[in-house]
This record gives structure tokens, C-alpha cells and sequence, in this order.
């Protein structure tokens, strides 16, 4: 039976996984071993954080539209309700973006729901 050296396509499994794991530190950039370990845990953790950036970015909307409302005279929670009492369908990511970028749209908007 022919003697199995280190095996081409080993080689390049090898490869593949040590390309993915560049910029890490200490050996679980070079050692096969490690940097699989590492590439577990880190999927594991782009995973977890795909999810909690969307919670993250959905509070800070809800503060600066909060921000927002307070300088008009609303609390965040009165101005969330009378929008959906007037059937007024916008999300959260689009009343931040004008309460920042246009204020006057926004003040509309408000007056609109304070109506």
C-alpha cells in the first residue's frame, strides 16, 4: 500500500481555513487547530450581533425621535400613539431621518398627530 504523505487536497483545506482567519492574533491565525476554533466562535458571534446591531440601531432611533418630539411639545410614547391613531404608517428608521435631515418635514408630521 502507497505511503499517504501530506495530501493536496489537505493542503488546501488548510489553506482555505487560514484565509479567513488573517488579522487574527496569536496562533489562531496560523495554527490549523486554533484557527478553527476561532472561526467557530466567530461565526458564532457575527451571528449573535447581525441580530442586536438591528436592536441597537432600533433604540437609538426611538431616542432621537424622542428628542425630537420633546422640542415640539410630545413625549416619544404620545407621539407614537397618535400616529397610529391617525393611521399615519411610518417606521421608526424614517421619523429619525427627518427628524435629523428635515426638520420641518418632521414638524408636520407632529402637528399632523397632535391634530
Amino acid at each position: 500500500m502507497a505511503r499517504v504523505k501530506g495530501g493536496q487536497i489537505s493542503q488546501k483545506r488548510r489553506r482555505h481555513l487560514l484565509k479567513y482567519t488573517r488579522g487574527f492574533r496569536w496562533g489562531r491565525k496560523s495554527k490549523v487547530r486554533q484557527a478553527k476554533e476561532a472561526l467557530f466562535h466567530a461565526g458564532t458571534y457575527a451571528f449573535r450581533d447581525r441580530r442586536n446591531k438591528k436592536r441597537e440601531r432600533r433604540g437609538l432611533w426611538q431616542i432621537k425621535i424622542g428628542i425630537a418630539a420633546r422640542a415640539l411639545g410630545l413625549s416619544y410614547s404620545q407621539l407614537m400613539h397618535n400616529l397610529k391613531q391617525k393611521n399615519i404608517g411610518l417606521d421608526r428608521k424614517i421619523l429619525c431621518l427627518l427628524a435629523e435631515k428635515h426638520p420641518e418635514i418632521f414638524r408636520e408630521i407632529v402637528e399632523k398627530a397632535k391634530a
